[in-house]
């Protein structure tokens, strides 16, 4: 048979575009959607030889969006993304600034991997203070004002920071000095499981993404189970929480992560009709007379003792939970330098929080359980 010129072309041209439509449709078969289930402030995207993610809220109201390339070796990155930040994974090093991205690292085996941390007396985790006192993790200084001159002289490959607002000078002077720095917006999630599914934003870094899913889905899990154990509860015992600070009492608002973790926990939080994630800032008057029949209290944390409630304020004694001796508190648990464990641990734990307070409202729920983070002041 004559093969004619104009066939051959046609041939090409038509394996050209088989081809191209290959091509396509493999670079749709390797991207997977979203991953990230519960939390609202970023996503995962996973291509072949790269991953894409996206911080979408670091901080209330924020109005940017601010995406990364984590590259893996040999990995192709498409020219369309060459603006976006490339970061080399897995990860060798880091540097983190908010404790509660350490049980991350320890969580997926990598807390070796940090370098530096500002304030690292807040740190309690046994296995990093551990390395602290190997001189292994430099200090940096306080959150607002990083000390640039360590931080260049480590040369970390990436620095996860954190803002409170768009007004962040000390982060935009470290990219300045050509250090790359990825935001976090983990404590502004406004669910349990939501803030506790930012391990995978850490897994994608190191590139154990499977390893974090697993982790998460185990406290998801254990989460949801605890869910269904307090629904077998035939009481719904009243909450108050917090105490005074200077002339104000402080209390977690309606929607907040500590007041969904007591409505689900079965316990009636008596400011749970307000509305807001932050803090309700009322005076002592106000709190006495919607909680003094109040069955349960749990404390801001800053007492370890009911003499030392009384001490702070005799008035705490008019409260029936007070009097009664039902109020708790998660201060006992410290890092030997005097951290909070619950400050570093509870977010990223929702399920050991949960299961505290239905043990604290509901004890005949969960017998033989021992609370993790809560303990009753004596």
């Amino acid at each position: 048979m004559k093969i004619t010129k104009h066939f051959i072309l046609l041939f090409i041209a038509f394996s050209t575009l088989v081809q191209c439509k290959q091509e396509a449709k493999n670079t749709t078969e390797i991207s997977s959607e979203n991953t990230v289930k519960y939390a609202k402030g970023f996503s995962i995207e996973n291509y072949d030889g790269y991953t894409i993610i996206t911080v979408k809220n670091p901080w209330p109201k924020a109005s940017k969006t601010y995406q990364y390339i984590l590259k893996e070796k040999n990995g192709i990155v498409p020219e369309r993304f060459k603006s976006l930040m490339k970061i080399n994974i897995p990860l060798k090093n880091i540097v983190v600034t908010s404790t509660t991205h350490i049980p991350s690292l320890e969580m997926l085996n990598e807390e070796k991997t940090l370098i530096g941390f500002p304030n690292l007396d807040y740190i309690s985790s046994d296995k990093v203070r551990a390395l602290i006192d190997a001189k292994k993790i430099k200090e940096l200084g306080k959150n607002q004002s990083l000390n640039t001159e360590v931080l260049i002289d480590l040369q970390p490959e990436v620095i996860i920071g954190y803002g409170i607002d768009n007004n962040n000078p000390t982060l935009d002077n470290l990219q300045k000095s050509g250090l790359k720095v990825m935001l976090n917006g983990d404590w502004n999630e406004e669910t349990p499981l939501g803030k506790a599914e930012w391990i995978k934003f850490f897994g994608a870094l190191y590139g154990k993404q499977k390893e974090a899913n697993e982790i998460f889905n185990k406290i998801e899990k254990d989460y949801l189970k605890t869910i269904e154990i307090a629904k077998m509860a035939t009481s719904k015992p009243t909450v108050l929480a917090g105490d005074m600070f200077e002339d104000k009492w402080y209390l977690p608002k309606g929607t907040s992560w500590g007041s969904q973790l007591l409505a689900q926990a079965k316990g009636e939080y008596l400011w749970a009709a307000t509305s807001g994630t932050g803090s309700l800032s009322l005076s002592f008057e106000t709190v006495l007379e919607k909680a003094k029949e109040a069955d349960f209290w749990i404390t801001s944390g800053q007492f370890t003792s009911l003499k030392q409630m009384i001490d702070a304020n005799p008035h705490y004694e008019q409260f029936k939970a007070f009097q009664n001796k039902n109020v708790y508190s998660f201060t006992r648990k410290k890092g030997k330098t005097g951290g909070v464990l619950y400050y570093e641990l509870a977010p990223n734990r929702p399920d050991l929080v949960l299961k505290d307070l239905v043990k604290i409202l509901h004890p005949e729920l969960l017998v033989g359980y021992e609370p993790f983070f809560f303990e009753k002041l004596k």
